[in-house]
């Protein structure tokens, strides 16, 4: 498969030596630089492919059923946590990694990051880093996902300063919402297979909030029937982790 980046936004980095320098502070292998300087919410692709990448800040419910459904279907994925999620989870960082799927970076304490300073926002992404790396003892990926998708181009400057391309999504099955605030498996599965088309990044997350119920994970119920309903609309299930690797 190739992909063509035509990536919309400002400027590619070029001051590859200082990229290095801080990346290394990190331990990360920086993100190629075509992936540098904009936001991505689609793998530019004509292909009918999709990828399937999953939040977590909360708690591990729907984890287990998640990760049975992706083994039974042979799909790969990308985690977002916390890094206070893999501080008080990392039974949940290290179960991830050893099913082999990849682990991006979702800040520290999921604050909004167009309100951070850059030491501010810098201070997040690293100490998400250390807990992600200590919980799961694996090395994540070069992937940030801004907390409630709230980006801007000093935001975006800052994180790729750190070596991280910032990988959004395209749609979000809304599933997190719950019960409590009128959602429905049957909704969240209408909102991924409608919102599907080449390239596209579906948002789903694990755990629930006290209003949803403890025991509750919409997500977790629906991935299986968007799988199945995505590929015998004829799509791929592939890894992001392609995109490292052009």
């Amino acid at each position: 498969m190739t992909f063509h980046f035509a990536l919309e936004g400002g400027r590619l980095r070029t001051a590859a030596a200082a990229l290095l320098a801080l990346t290394a502070l990190l331990g990360i292998a920086p993100a190629p630089e075509p992936l540098l300087g904009t936001e991505i919410r689609r793998i530019p692709t004509e292909e009918r492919v999709l990828a399937l990448t999953f939040n977590a800040a909360w708690n591990e419910t729907g984890l287990d059923t998640v990760l049975a459904v992706l083994h039974d279907r042979a799909a790969p994925a990308v985690f977002f946590p916390t890094g206070d999620f893999a501080d008080h989870h990392p039974r949940a960082l290290r179960a991830i990694a050893a099913a082999g799927h990849g682990l991006g970076n979702h800040s520290y304490s999921h604050p909004d990051f167009t309100a951070l300073t850059p030491d501010r926002a810098r201070s997040e992404v690293r100490r998400a880093d250390t807990a992600i790396r200590r919980a799961a003892g694996t090395e994540p990926l070069p992937f940030f996902r801004f907390p409630y998708s709230a980006t801007s181009p000093q935001a975006i400057a800052t994180v790729n300063d750190l070596g991280y391309a910032d990988l959004e999504f395209t749609a979000d099955t809304k599933g997190y919402l719950g019960p409590g605030h009128g959602m429905t498996t049957d909704r969240a599965v209408e909102r991924a297979l409608t919102a599907l088309t080449p390239g596209a990044v579906l948002q789903f997350h694990v755990g629930a909030d006290e209003e949803s119920g403890p025991d509750t994970c919409l997500d977790a119920e629906a991935l299986p029937r968007i799988i199945d309903g995505a590929r015998a609309r004829g799509y791929r299930i592939i890894d992001l982790r392609a995109l490292l690797n052009r």
